[in-house]
């Protein structure tokens, strides 16, 4: 069932929403509190990122396995990725979340270190290939730079491309975090390069499913076609923030069963 309303409705409707979940209670049940940990803007952008390659599945072992994340890391994720030894990456042996194992988790360090030395870091890489109004060329690019050195192929399954219809919604949200700065102490606005007006909603069942009962999206995958499609819907309802309705879209799908 399609819920009608008009447009200036709608956007009552979820700046209500966003209004209720976007604010700092929201860090305490999401995977967002483990970059929150950290204060340094290199620990805050690496730990956010291996959180967001592992969010999926329950949330709770999200947060477990994300959290253990860091603890493997000495609880310095900048100094473990740029000082690494070989036989340090040998304290990740057994770490494994879902089909991301201790394999994934070395290469991930691996690659990280070759975007910080080679490419300046993570901010800079996606900043490179970023258009007007999206950043999935980012993605697409960001992942090619990513597994330049030499990796087993099993890797990169973890790193979405938008470029072959995915919705990377991980990635996005990841991006969310990092780029968009909501002055209420969830995002962390760290990265000044790059414009909230250019971030794609991180589409996932729950926010599909939301999305489309209230008319944003009609395609039925959850694929890069119906995020370019659930994009248009809300860059009509905030330009310059549109992906602030992702709080709205999870918030009414994950708490309220909408």
């Amino acid at each position: 069932m399609i819920l009608k309303l008009k447009k200036a409705e709608l956007k009552d409707f979820l700046d209500a929403k966003v209004e209720l979940y976007n604010n700092p209670k929201f860090i305490d049940s999401d995977p967002i509190q483990i970059p929150h940990k950290f204060s340094k803007k290199e620990d805050i952008e690496i730990a956010g990122f291996l959180t967001a390659t592992i969010a999926w599945g329950n949330r709770k072992s999200i947060i477990n396995n994300a959290n253990r994340m860091a603890e493997l890391m000495d609880h310095s994720p900048f100094e473990f990725v740029m000082q690494h030894q070989k036989s340090d990456l040998e304290q990740l042996n057994g770490f494994v979340h879902r089909t991301f194992n201790e394999i994934d988790f070395k290469q991930f360090i691996k690659g990280l270190r070759h975007i910080y030395e080679k490419h300046d870091g993570l901010e800079s890489v996606f900043a490179k290939n970023a258009t007007k109004d999206s950043l999935q060329k980012s993605i697409h690019n960001f992942k090619q730079c990513f597994f330049e050195i030499n990796h087993l192929k099993r890797t990169e399954k973890h790193i979405s491309d938008p470029l072959k219809n995915s919705a990377a919604k991980r990635i996005n949200m990841f991006l969310r975090w990092m780029v968009r700065n909501d002055n209420n102490g969830v995002d962390f606005g760290a990265w000044k390069s790059l414009n909230p007006s250019q971030l794609s909603c991180p589409l996932d069942v729950h926010s599909g499913n939301v999305a489309r009962k209230l008319g944003l999206l009609k395609r039925k995958q959850n694929d890069a076609k119906a995020l370019s499609e659930l994009d248009n819907s809300l860059r009509k309802l905030d330009p310059k923030d549109p992906v602030k309705y992702d709080f709205a879209l999870f918030g009414l799908g994950v708490f309220e069963g909408f």
